[in-house]
């Protein structure tokens, strides 16, 4: 097998920065796609059809032959998808809904190759602290909630709203590594990097789902394609 083009279908810099883990030579190119939820919609197929949907819509321009990574990432509270907010008092209501409580992060990802397929999910149990009204007002101003779903940055220092999170750091912040590395394995793809204590290192946490899903356990998705 001769050299594998990545093509990795977002530009968050979150994104880059966990792919990046793998030790891969890659490029971007982001997709342009609805985001907007069907009527009805579960949570699961939701960001799944996202995550196919930014792998195919680029796939043209990804050229023969390349490997596409798409995926899409969701917070979930019950069956209420929270999106991205439209202003500030949606972030406030997002956040003043969230907290103090446990919610689902959903993320999906599709990895694509000329006609072969693969899917797979992640969802991540999510404990929020019980911070103020005062703190919420505060990181509001620092601007970050605005583009995240969900109204929060689970890495941001001075926020710091999750508190004794259990499941996939990576997959809040957007991109679960080792269900990659899975999804991968399924097109014979190995990483050229210890991925899993890459990603521990980076992120300052001490991961213990990584073996489960690697061991093929922890299946939420079966793999499509």
């Amino acid at each position: 097998m001769g050299k594998i083009k990545f093509v990795l279908a977002s530009n968050s810099p979150r994104r880059k920065q966990l792919f990046s883990l793998g030790g891969w030579d890659f490029d971007v190119i982001a997709a342009d796609v609805d985001e907007t939820p069907f009527e009805g919609e579960p949570p699961r197929e939701y960001v799944i059809r996202l995550a196919k949907a930014k792998a195919t819509a680029i796939q043209a321009r990804a050229g023969s032959d390349a490997v596409i990574v798409g995926s899409d990432t969701t917070v979930v509270d019950g069956n209420e998808i929270l999106g991205k907010p439209v202003d500030e008092d949606d972030v406030r209501r997002m956040l003043k809904q969230l907290r103090g409580r446990v919610h689902q992060v959903y993320t999906g990802i599709t990895i694509l190759q000329n006609e072969k397929m693969s899917v797979d999910l992640c969802i991540t149990d999510v404990p929020m602290r019980d911070y103020s009204d005062e703190e919420v007002e505060r990181y509001i101003q620092t601007g970050d909630p605005m583009d995240k779903a969900g109204a929060y940055a689970i890495q941001h220092p001075e926020f710091n709203p999750v508190t004794g999170l259990e499941g996939c750091y990576a997959s809040v912040m957007g991109l679960p590594m080792c269900h990659i590395l899975r999804a991968l394995n399924r097109f014979d793809i190995s990483a050229f990097a210890d991925v899993p204590s890459s990603c521990q290192t980076l992120l300052k946490y001490d991961c213990k789902v990584s073996p489960a899903i690697l061991g093929g356990e922890l299946v939420q998705e079966e793999p499509k394609g």
